[in-house]
């Protein structure tokens, strides 16, 4: 008896729940987000980082950081200043590093690129950064802080 009445309100509670739909399977997550275009000045600041990137030039990466700029880079400690700058990025670069821009916004005197990078003739992107930037009375764009990190998730120890 008790089954048959456990039976009875399981069974009504089905009907009652209505018809079962089959869910649909999620989306996928896109591997990467599309390319926005920027405007020629922010352009031309991409193209000359990777370009002294490229080279291995410090002091020419240095000079598109304000004089008061930053880089903030995955396990290492903030640095600031040009001079601070230029040093920490000797001995760096000299591969083929690719930035692309997926959201960009620029007034008066600030500014901001989010962006993808990889290196060489990677498929996909290697990381992602944000730059904010700053400009004086209509002059170039200048890097007040540029942020990276890997998409490598950190190794267990």
């Amino acid at each position: 008896m008790r089954r048959s009445r456990l039976a009875v309100i399981l069974l009504s509670g089905l009907l009652l729940a209505g018809p079962v739909i089959a869910q649909q399977p999620a989306a996928p997550i896109p591997i990467s987000l599309p390319d926005v275009p920027l405007p020629a000045a922010l352009d031309r600041l991409l193209r000359d980082y990777e370009q002294a990137w490229r080279t291995g030039d410090a002091k020419a990466l240095a000079g598109l950081f304000a004089e008061d700029g930053f880089i903030l880079q995955s396990n290492q400690p903030p640095v600031r200043g040009r001079a601070a700058i230029e040093a920490a990025y000797a001995g760096q670069g000299s591969s083929p590093l690719r930035l692309r821009a997926l959201a960009y916004a620029a007034e008066e005197s600030t500014g901001y690129i989010v962006g993808a990078y990889t290196y060489g003739s990677n498929v996909g992107d290697t990381g992602k950064f944000t730059l904010t930037l700053k400009r004086v009375a209509g002059g170039p764009w200048m890097i007040f802080s540029d942020m990276d990190n890997t998409n490598t998730p950190p190794r267990s120890r």
